[in-house]
């Protein structure tokens, strides 16, 4: 028999153990706990801080004013306007309150609440940066949201410069607009300075000009809170930098002048599309480009409608694309320049050589008509360019052959972009055996040469390079990079920087020829050809031309367009000492270089050809109207 009080004495002994072990563990936590503090809190207490200080700080940039754009006489086209917008944090909005914030966002501005959940969803950046949720509230409105500011965390209404565009459309494709950087950007912009809310140039010169216009932020080191926001601006490390203004080389007389020729052209002729440039031959400023249809980038400044956005994107006359510089059209007879010019540099041709022209050449058993079903005879270079006798210069393009063809074609522009200042610019084509066979795999056939110098089958050329060919005539050789911008300035208006005009290349031809082909391009207006052009009491000298494309009707006849490009000698009224014209454009003098391009212009007249002729009396203040509305009347009217 055990003896109780032994039995009682081993648990306690093992009780005893426990406690004792279990105290020393607390002593050992507590210890190393306390050694922890220690060094948290003393020892290391400057090391922490140094942490937290680092924690608390960060940087923000500085928003500057974004520069302005004047026309080469100094008128203002653009004009930052204060608005309100209303912005949200969507950090800062405590999670209860979202939906009710939102609903009350939603009935203040007018917007379905799935708008506004999907703008703040929509931000990139931290969820401490400003959202905008509304541009250009009324005042009333900002005044109540304000007010609200309990009811509304995260919402602030702040005060923002939006671009108002003076003119609208008479120069929006060559101003563009600015808008939102979209997310895509913003992540590629960001290391730039960009920030989640900023704008940017979308189009015209407000995107190729945009790191000028729109200056450089300053960067200020702020101090946050826990929260991320900001409490204090604790010093500026970079000055902001105010955007520089552009002076345009646009003269906006001329650029009213230009629409208003064209605008009454497409009426009369019932057109859907055209271009109207003015350039100046002698340095390759642009005095003046049109692009119709058109749009207001007013409309975009102020935050259009994704309907209204898809409205114009589906339009097919293209009001969104700026056909000066963006259309590839094949050129007609306006090429002739190219064949002609190149043929007798090639001394494959001669001023006083004679070659028969009939209503159709056979090319490689083919029959190639001429435009005239009888032909003109035998005639040289000066009234096969002023008729634009088209089997004169098939038998010239044969002479010449495509690769020699193709050669004077990209060395007077074509086939290649012409550098302007301006986004969009596209490239045409240039038919030669070696493009042919790195497109379709064949070589060029003489059929297709011979279309190649009327400016018809592959050639396809833009307005702008086509004007920069003939000013490149009109100044005795030489190419300009067409230019729209002329000078930045400061703040002050004072000149930070000129834009000298850029020679591209200078045409490796003999002075004499280019002077044979300004007195034939001459001679097109003499010839009345050009649809009685010559009574007008301006001395001009250019080509008219119609290009076939697009598909043939139930006759097996194809639609048209029709082009007018010419050129004006410096001192352009008709003398009396020189009556034709003639011994003025053998100068190479001319200030002033036009273009007309008129789309699907199946009329009795060159519509091109009546809208240059509108555009020189209203530029040259001719008081006599020599305009022919007759001879725009639509119908299936073929030829040149």
């Amino acid at each position: 028999m055990i003896d109780p009080r032994v039995a009682d004495a081993a648990p306690s002994r093992r009780l005893w153990r426990r406690f004792v072990v279990f105290g020393i563990a607390v002593i050992i936590c507590v210890t190393a706990l306390g050694v922890r503090l220690f060094q948290l809190t003393v020892a290391d207490t400057q090391h922490y801080q140094s942490l937290a200080i680092q924690q608390q700080q960060g940087t923000q940039s500085v928003p500057v004013t974004r520069g302005l754009i004047y026309d080469r006489t100094g008128r203002q086209l653009v004009e930052n306007v204060p608005i309100f917008v209303v912005r949200v944090l969507p950090g800062e909005i405590p999670f209860p309150m979202r939906d009710a914030v939102v609903a009350r966002l939603a009935q203040l501005l007018g917007k379905p609440a799935a708008d506004v959940y999907g703008a703040i969803d929509r931000s990139t950046g931290s969820p401490y940066d400003p959202v905008t949720i509304a541009e250009d509230i009324p005042t009333r409105v900002a005044r109540v949201i304000a007010e609200e500011h309990l009811g509304l965390p995260g919402v602030t209404v702040d005060v923002i410069a939006r671009r108002h565009y003076l003119y609208g459309p008479l120069v929006s494709q060559i101003m563009g607009w600015t808008g939102r950087v979209s997310a895509d950007d913003y992540q590629a912009l960001r290391s730039d300075g960009y920030l989640a809310d900023d704008s940017i140039g979308k189009q015209g010169v407000e995107a190729t000009f945009e790191s000028q216009l729109r200056g450089r932020y300053g960067v200020q080191q702020v101090q946050r809170d826990a929260a991320g926001r900001v409490v204090s601006v604790l010093k500026t490390l970079q000055d902001p930098v105010a955007g520089a203004s552009l002076q345009l080389t646009i003269d906006l007389g001329i650029q009213r002048e230009a629409e208003k020729a064209l605008r009454w052209g497409m009426q009369a002729a019932g057109l859907k599309r055209g271009v109207f440039i003015v350039m100046n031959p002698q340095n390759g400023e642009i005095l003046a480009m049109v692009s119709l249809p058109t749009y207001d980038d007013n409309a975009f400044a102020g935050g259009i409608t994704a309907s209204r956005y898809r409205t114009l994107l589906k339009n097919p006359n293209k009001p969104m694309l700026n056909l000066a510089i963006s259309e590839q059209l094949p050129p007609g007879s306006t090429y002739k320049l190219v064949t002609g010019l190149g043929a007798l540099q090639d001394r494959k041709l001669t001023p006083g050589m004679h070659l028969m022209t009939r209503g159709f050449i056979m090319v490689a058993g083919t029959k190639m008509h001429d435009w005239n079903p009888f032909g003109f005879g035998s005639i040289n270079i000066y009234d096969a360019f002023a008729q634009s006798s088209d089997t004169f210069f098939y038998q010239v393009a044969l002479k010449q052959g495509i690769d020699r063809l193709g050669y004077w074609a990209h060395e007077l522009g074509f086939g290649r972009k012409t550098g302007i200042d301006l986004p969009g610019e596209t490239v045409g084509t240039v038919p030669t055996n070696d493009w042919k066979e790195r497109v379709f795999s064949q070589p060029i056939y003489p059929g297709e040469t011979a279309q190649a110098g009327i400016g018809q089958g592959y050639d396809l050329v833009t307005p702008i390079q086509l004007i920069t060919a003939y000013s490149a005539l009109a100044n005795g050789g030489t190419l300009y990079r067409p230019q729209i911008v002329r000078k930045l300035l400061d703040s002050k208006g004072h000149t930070i920087k000129t834009y000298k005009p850029e020679v591209t290349r200078k045409l490796p031809v003999d002075a004499s020829m280019l002077r044979v082909m300004r007195v034939a391009a001459r001679n097109v207006l003499v010839s009345r050809h050009t649809l009685n052009f010559v009574d007008v009491p301006v001395v001009v000298a250019g080509k008219s031309g119609t290009a076939e494309f697009g598909l043939r009707d139930s006759q097996g006849r194809l639609p048209y367009h029709s082009w007018f490009v010419g050129f004006t000698p410096k001192d352009a009224r008709k003398k009396a000492g020189d009556p034709t014209g003639f011994k003025s454009v053998q100068s190479t003098d001319s200030q002033l270089a036009f273009l007309a391009f008129a789309y699907d212009s199946r009329t009795r007249g060159n519509a091109g050809t009546e809208i240059a002729k509108y555009f020189v009396q209203l530029h040259y203040h001719v008081k006599k109207d020599y305009r022919n509305p007759g001879l725009m009347v639509r119908g299936n009217f073929y030829g040149q």
